[in-house]
Order: structure tokens, then sequence, then C-alpha cells
């Protein structure tokens, strides 16, 4: 073993971190046929996307701490054969309930690439440099998703909903090849032994770290933020608007394409500015394009323009401030990177779902401003949890 962990190919993160994004949207356009299918009503079909939510947040708490003993490595070949698996069990799925198992340990499967692809990039980096490297690794979690609706479109209309699900396995195979060739062992220090205890006392750890409260909460609530518009935006669209869903998908390129130019730009500038300048230049960017939000909806000017500019400025903030603040995050602790990181994703996914929740309990026919309002209320609730972490007196937090 060496003394110094040998960084994998880039692709092979990028692409396991992909698998579960790519999962979780891809078959959602042959989710109305799935109810006559499986004959059955469409709240149940939405139990395929819901429990997959809550798959990927409570595996997240697991594969870090499983990482921290016994390596990212085994965790992440494990968790993309238990992907592959799951993806050709729901493809093969014979009933309403064998789909949503199936569902449930896609998610288990496709978030070892989520947590592990980050712990990673921190053993082998320092914060500053990895925060660029987090930022090209994050990309895919912005174009999977972004891209996924239209795959799984026209394999819907080509070859039926069968192959939503043979295409993900596909993937799952293919990268779990790769890893399995080209991915060498980067946690070198391992801890002694895990159990329940280790994991509590590991996570128990972090809460108490003003610093990883203040990160990890930053990019949490950047996230709610996201979520809030996923929330809200195709009701403005749609529904209010009046437009075709197809519309609403291709000005959501914009969004997508916002996150990747500020992930982009952080991949160039965290090393040479550092993640504690990076994050607040990100969130006020973010914060502008809220509040031009919350002002052009409050003034009853309500377009496809209105709805979509300002969320791209926001994504372009968020770009830039979320790899920097998941270095950070990581970086509190880095003997239990790999529970940063799953409790890291654990909080963004609990967060993106309370988000999803309030908008849709505020939003109703007559009032369509709750997903700006909640988008600059996260805004906000970014900057106040980075105060939290900013170093005091020039050391970290």
């Amino acid at each position: 073993m060496t003394d110094k962990p040998i960084y994998p190919p880039i692709w092979i993160l990028i692409a396991a971190t992909a698998t579960g994004p790519l999962a979780l949207n891809i078959f959602v356009p042959s989710m109305p046929g799935l109810v006559r299918v499986f004959d059955t009503d469409y709240a149940t079909i939405q139990l395929t996307l819901t429990l997959y939510l809550v798959g990927v947040a409570l595996a997240q708490l697991a594969y870090g701490p499983l990482s921290d003993r016994f390596g990212r490595r085994p965790a992440l070949l494990w968790g993309l054969a238990i992907y592959a698996v799951a993806s050709l069990m729901c493809a093969m799925a014979w009933s309403i309930e064998a789909l949503i198992v199936g569902r449930i340990l896609q998610a288990v499967g496709g978030c070892a690439g989520m947590v592990l692809g980050r712990a990673i990039v921190r053993d082998v980096f320092d914060r500053d440099r990895a925060a660029g490297a987090i930022a090209l690794i994050t990309m895919a979690m912005a174009v999977a998703p972004a891209i996924a609706p239209t795959i799984g479109g026209l394999l819907e209309a080509e070859f039926g909903w069968h192959t939503t699900f043979l295409v993900p396995a596909v993937m799952g195979v293919v990268v779990l090849f790769g890893a399995a060739r080209g991915l060498n062992e980067t946690n070198l220090t391992p801890i002694p032994r895990i159990d329940v205890v280790d994991m509590l006392r590991s996570y128990g750890e972090l809460l108490r770290s003003r610093a990883f409260i203040g990160y990890a909460g930053n990019t949490a609530m950047s996230v709610g933020a996201f979520f809030a518009f996923l929330a809200g935006g195709p009701y403005v669209v749609i529904e209010i608007l009046h437009k075709h869903p197809s519309e609403y998908g291709f000005y959501f390129v914009l969004i997508s394409g916002g996150y990747m130019t500020g992930n982009f730009a952080a991949s160039r500038l965290s090393a040479r500015l550092g993640l504690d300048r990076m994050i607040p230049v990100g969130v006020a960017i973010s914060t502008v394009g809220a509040v031009v939000g919350v002002a052009v909806l409050f003034a009853g000017i309500v377009t496809s323009a209105s709805v979509f500019l300002p969320m791209m400025v926001v994504a372009i903030g968020n770009g830039l401030s979320q790899p920097n603040g998941i270095a950070g995050a990581v970086s509190v602790n880095p003997r239990i990177a790999g529970a940063a990181s799953g409790l890291l994703g654990f909080g963004q996914m609990a967060c993106g779902a309370v988000f999803t929740i309030v908008v849709g309990i505020l939003q109703n026919q007559t009032d369509h401003r709750a997903m700006a309002g909640m988008i600059l209320f996260a805004c906000v609730g970014s900057f106040l949890f980075y105060l939290l972490a900013r170093p005091r007196n020039g050391t970290a937090a």
C-alpha cells in the first residue's frame, strides 16, 4: 500500500455520481402508462419516486461509515452491483409491489457514487483543491436529471417502459467494470471497527461541529432552493401560463446550464481563491437572482422568462457555492470524511423534501409566489449557515 492515494480516472467518479440522478428521472415519462400496466392508481405509482428519495436519503447515512471502515472501493463496487441488479429487477417487475421494492434497492445502490465520489476526492486533495474536483463531479448531478426525462420519453415511445430501467442497468454494469479495473483504494487510514455506536458517535461528533453544521447547512439550503423550484415551477408554467410540458423542459435547460456554468467556474477558481471566499460570492449571486424572482412575481409579471431567468441566476450562484460548501463539510474531520459525506447528503435530501412540501402547501391557484418566496428564504438561510462556518480570526472554523 502506498503512502499517498492515487486519484482515479475522473470519468469513473462522474459516471458513478450520475447513476442515482439518472435513475430517479429517466422513467418519469412512463409513469402514466404504468397505471394501466399494473392496474393501479397514480398515487401508488408515485411511490416509486417518493420511496426512491427515502432510499437515497437513508442509504447515504450507511455508505459513509462503511467506507470509512472497509474502504471506498469495495463500498462503491457493492453499491454499483446492487444498482445494476435492482435496475434489471425493475425492468422485469411483475407487479407494482416488485417495482417499488426494485426502486428502493436501485436508490440504495445508486446513491453510492453520490456519497463516495465526494469522499474519494477528499481523500486525495486538500480542502481547496477538493472543491474544484467536486465541482466537476457535481455537474453530473445537474446533467443527469436534466437529460434523463428526454431520454426516458424517447425510450418509452420507441421501445416501451422496460427500457427505461434496462439503460440504467447497462450503465451500472459499465461503471462497475470500469471502477473494478481503474479505481484504487483512497482511504489509507480506515477506522479499526464499525458498529451502530460508532456510526452514531461519528454523526454526533459532526453535529457538534460548528464548521460542519455551517457548511452542511449552507449546501442543504441551496439544494432547498432548487427543490422549491421543482415543486413550484411546473405549476406556474403549465397550470398558470398554460404552457405545454415540453416548453417547461426546454426552459429547464437554462437552469441546468446555469448550474454547470457555476460548477465550471468553481473548478477553475476554488483552488486559487479558497472555498471561504467562493461560498459568499456564490450565495450573493443566488440571492440577487432570488430577489429579482420575488420582485417580478410580486409585481404581477408572470412569464416563462420571469420564472426561469431569475432561477438561472440562482443556479449559477449555487454552482459556485455548493462544491465549496461540500468540500468544507467533508474536510472538517478527514478521518470520518465518509460519514460526513453521508450525513451531508442526508441533510440535503431532507431539506429538499421539506421545501417541496412547504411550497405544495402554500401554493394554490391564486398565489403563485410561494415558490419565489421560499427560494429567497433558502438563499438567506444559506448565507446565515455560512456565517456559522466562516473561519474566525484567520483560523479554520
